[in-house]
């Protein structure tokens, strides 16, 4: 090795702008060792974390490269650790983005992993830790490169990727365009991100009226509470050009999350899906929304919370699998943020899932129900059945409806405070951002401690 010497080393490494923002930026080449990572190709990557940690501004990895290079043994693997430590130090204080540029393996996949936000191309990106052959050799299993690793397995299933794009150029304009929603680190405020495409954090008037009525959503909600509708239809009329830049849009489908901006500040939305499982909350779910409410309570991006959920997905599946501590991770989630947290019943809000969904018990900030909400331990029939058992059908009709009277309806909770108003869905966009306003000087004072204890 000490007798083939290449430019670059595999990586290139440094800083531009993307909107008129600085941000840093590395590369690897494939075409050089496969994009192997080696002592020197380490180097210049760390030294290029600590750079933008150091000016506080984002920093976007294209991450194109076989794992460590085996020629240099330890030194390489060394490598890699300095690597995971950076993006480690460097998490909640700068946004960190990869790109999946090609085929990533062993150590080359948990750089990615410990960033924000990862995306992949489809037919050319792969992320696995040991590929196909040894994957063959140790199980038996054969599987392909794309079964095994490829965009549409990661975005669809494992949750590892952020979203999938058709080519490098499709996801390198994403990326530029989800940068526009995200401060340069987490000194910035959330006052001062309204952005546009055209000015980067500069604070621009919002084109989109603030007052603007949303009278489509007076009946967006159907008659009966198990009929579906589409919850993207009620986000993309309330926000700021009916724009949604969706994170995870083909993985846990059941709750919908990404950036928008409401009168021109940019804002992260959670939204359960009555159109996907009832928008019922399950461990995929309650994993996505967790990892994203953090983000943005990490780098002061208000939270806004739109609920229309059953409860918790019930079965051995779920139980096996740790619902109990992956549903307190969402929970935790809420509770811990200390961003504007601000949230809308457009229907159901039953159970443990109307605690966990930034209600006024964890803080939520701003609480608001349409008259179609429903806020109870759970549906109306399912109680009474549980309440009256053994009663005639002729009575347990009548005991339905005097239960809808007193639970399914939003002024229960309403008189208990629990609610701070029932409001005409139209007026939804105009009071959410009249809210916002009020709160963009919120503090909060946290106890002392080295650090919380996620359940993991």
């Amino acid at each position: 090795m000490e007798t083939q010497k290449f430019p670059g080393d595999g990586v290139i490494t440094g800083s531009g702008t993307v909107h008129g923002r600085p941000i840093f930026v590395f590369s690897q080449d494939f075409t050089v060792f496969g994009g192997s990572l080696s002592e020197a190709h380490a180097a210049k990557i760390c030294r290029l974390m600590d750079r933008a940690v150091a000016a506080g501004a984002p920093l976007i990895g294209l991450n194109d490269s076989g794992g460590a290079r085996i020629q240099e043994g330890v030194m390489s693997l060394s490598g890699y650790a300095e690597v995971f430590q950076r993006n480690v130090d460097a998490s909640g204080v700068i946004p960190q983005i990869s790109l999946i540029m090609g085929p990533c393996a062993g150590g080359a996949v948990y750089s990615p992993a410990l960033t924000d936000f990862t995306f992949m191309m489809k037919g050319t990106s792969y992320m696995f830790l040991t590929g196909p052959d040894v994957v063959q050799s140790v199980t038996g299993e054969k599987v392909t490169q794309e079964q095994l690793g490829g965009a549409v397995t990661h975005t669809t299933k494992s949750g590892v990727a952020s979203g999938m794009f058709d080519n490098d150029l499709e996801a390198l304009s994403a990326v530029r365009e989800l940068l526009t929603y995200l401060p340069s680190s987490s000194r910035d405020g959330y006052h001062v991100l309204p952005a546009a495409a055209a000015g980067y954090g500069e604070a621009i008037p919002c084109v989109d009226p603030v007052d603007r009525e949303c009278p489509l959503l007076d009946t967006i909600v159907p008659p009966s509470e198990t009929d579906p509708y589409d919850i993207k239809d009620v986000v993309e009329t309330i926000v700021d050009e009916g724009k949604l830049f969706e994170i995870q849009p083909d993985f846990a489908k059941n709750i919908v999350i990404g950036f928008a901006r409401m009168g021109g500040t940019s804002v992260g939305i959670v939204a359960t899906q009555p159109a996907v499982l009832a928008g019922v909350l399950d461990i995929d779910a309650s994993v996505k929304a967790a990892r994203f409410v953090r983000f943005c309570d990490a780098f002061n991006i208000p939270l806004i919370t739109l609920i229309d959920v059953p409860g918790f997905l019930p079965g051995t599946a779920q139980e096996y699998g740790g619902i109990i501590k992956h549903g307190a991770k969402l929970l935790y989630a809420y509770a811990e943020a200390s961003v504007p947290k601000l949230a809308v019943i457009t229907r159901k809000a039953y159970g443990g899932a109307y605690c966990v969904l930034s209600s006024k018990h964890l803080r939520g900030d701003v609480n608001l129900s349409w008259p179609t909400g429903q806020i109870a331990v759970m549906g109306s029939r399912g109680a009474v059945e549980i309440i009256y058992h053994g009663q005639e059908k002729g009575e347990m009709a009548k005991r339905v409806e005097e239960y809808d009277e007193r639970f399914n309806a939003p002024f229960q909770a309403a008189r208990a405070g629990y609610v701070d108003d029932v409001i005409l869905p139209r007026e939804t966009r105009r009071r959410l951002i009249m809210e916002l306003g009020r709160l963009k000087n919120k503090r909060v004072v946290l106890p002392v401690r080295k650090h919380s204890n996620l359940p993991l």
